[in-house]
């Protein structure tokens, strides 16, 4: 008989041994909010008829309950896609040495605002400043929550209500929607826009130069898409010398920006930070969890003088890192002092593995688990850099009869797996598997496709 009598208490589940061990995970409070919420659930449908659950699935429903209440949504994932920058899947993966880092310093106090040698109040800017200062020649450094925040404090700081001169060709959106017309807005500048969406000409930064008040020059690369075709822009060197003779500073948004040339690895150019302070850039911004390989993070270098009044901007604060970003960063940096970002940084690896060896990995995968096929294929750098480039790879290939329902289950896994679906082949990249997932991948792969 479907009765709301038949259903037990709160006091009364809270006597049974399962409750009492969901107490011992999940504390008394929360167990109870559970168990409510599962009986309001069996009152409500019991008006439309549902039979009265048995106690031992009301049970699992509270457990079910709190499992999702607790389970984290930001979790690992293994990253079987071959896109190394995969914005979705949180970008570049950390070195062993800034993990560690992020372990000392979130673990312990720090030195984030203290001179020891002093033994006085500090500056959190000093420590990637010096770091950034040595592998590019800048004059000064300084270190935001993101790239966008670093282009909004540089406009904040210096063309607040003044013009700002820029080709239509680079009002780009990045990614979320964010669209680097509104991000100026934000900061209060003008946008000047000269040009057409195909091709700009030094003579059109020379026009605005001379018949509008301009108080900055800004470039942004367009790394997440290409214009081809009937196409042309001077270069930043060229943009700068014009610039300069009128007194106007300079600033270049790199999105990405590389230290280490990526024609080396058969991509395409991808703009680098020294070229363009050795072009006589005033101000160049760019991501840390990008082509650095490290946290996320907006860094800007360039002229000592305006790096100071970036500092002193009260929207500085508001943006500024904290220490775990601060660790990791520092961590990121020293690959590149020492010149062992190849091999020490997961993205540069990941670039530079040669495709012979990453076939090596997908033959050894296919023996391991005794079906699939090797495939050529590509990967993708991502993350809005080198679009439309790609690097060779080999790739293991599963069919399935149901791939979705073979996909949502590499999902389920833990940690989860994300694959790429073609042609209804699964298809998995070694390129971005880390070395120390590969057992876990292999192991579950095994297991969901026993016959």
């Amino acid at each position: 008989m479907n009765d709301l009598r038949l259903l037990p208490s709160v006091d009364q589940l809270l006597q049974t041994p399962s409750i009492l061990d969901y107490i011992s995970v999940y504390g008394r409070p929360l167990t109870v909010k559970a168990i409510r919420s599962v009986l309001d659930e069996v009152r409500n449908t019991y008006v439309n008829g549902e039979p009265i659950l048995p106690q031992d699935e009301l049970l699992d429903e509270i457990q079910d309950k709190l499992i999702s209440w607790t389970e984290p949504t930001l979790q690992q994932v293994i990253n079987a896609t071959g896109v190394i920058l995969h914005t979705n899947l949180g970008r570049a993966p950390l070195s062993q040495a800034a993990l560690i880092a992020i372990q000392e310093t979130a673990s312990s106090y720090s030195t984030l605002e203290y001179e020891l040698e002093k033994g006085r109040r500090g500056s959190r800017a000093i420590h990637a400043e010096d770091l950034l200062k040595r592998i590019t020649g800048a004059e000064g450094a300084i270190v935001v929550n993101n790239n966008a925040s670093a282009v909004l404090l540089i406009l904040s700081t210096l063309a607040r209500r003044r013009k700002v001169c820029i080709a239509r060709s680079q009002l780009v959106e990045i990614g979320g929607g964010f669209r680097i017309p509104d991000v100026m807005k934000q900061s209060g500048a003008k946008l000047f826009e000269i040009g057409t969406t195909n091709r700009v000409h030094l003579y059109d930064y020379e026009r605005a130069i001379q018949e509008e008040s301009i108080r900055l020059i800004m470039r942004a690369h367009r790394s997440n898409f290409q214009i081809l075709g009937f196409t042309s822009e001077p270069s930043i060197r060229d943009i700068v010398k014009v610039a300069h003779q009128a007194e106007i500073p300079v600033m270049d948004d790199l999105g990405s920006g590389s230290l280490i040339e990526t024609n080396q690895f058969g991509l395409g150019h991808e703009p680098m930070i020294q070229e363009s302070l050795a072009a006589g850039v005033d101000l160049v911004c760019f991501s840390g969890d990008k082509l650095l390989g490290g946290p996320q993070a907006g860094i800007i270098l360039g002229k000592g003088d305006l790096i100071s009044k970036l500092k002193k901007h009260p929207l500085a604060r508001a943006i500024r890192p904290d220490k775990l970003c601060l660790g990791a960063l520092s961590a990121t940096l020293l690959h590149y002092l020492k010149e062992e970002a190849l091999s020490k940084i997961p993205v540069w690896r990941m670039i530079s593995e040669p495709a012979e060896q990453i076939k090596a990995r997908a033959t050894q995968w296919a023996a391991h688990l005794d079906r699939g096929t090797v495939l050529q294929g590509e990967s993708t750098i991502g993350g809005g850099s080198l679009p439309g480039e790609t690097l060779p790879t080999w790739l293991l290939a599963i069919n399935a009869r149901h791939p979705n329902r073979l996909l949502s289950k590499l999902r389920q896994s833990s940690p989860p797996i994300i694959a790429r679906l073609d042609d209804d082949k699964i298809m998995f990249d070694p390129r971005t598997v880390l070395a120390e997932q590969e057992q876990h991948l292999l192991t579950y792969l095994n297991n969901i496709l026993i016959p």
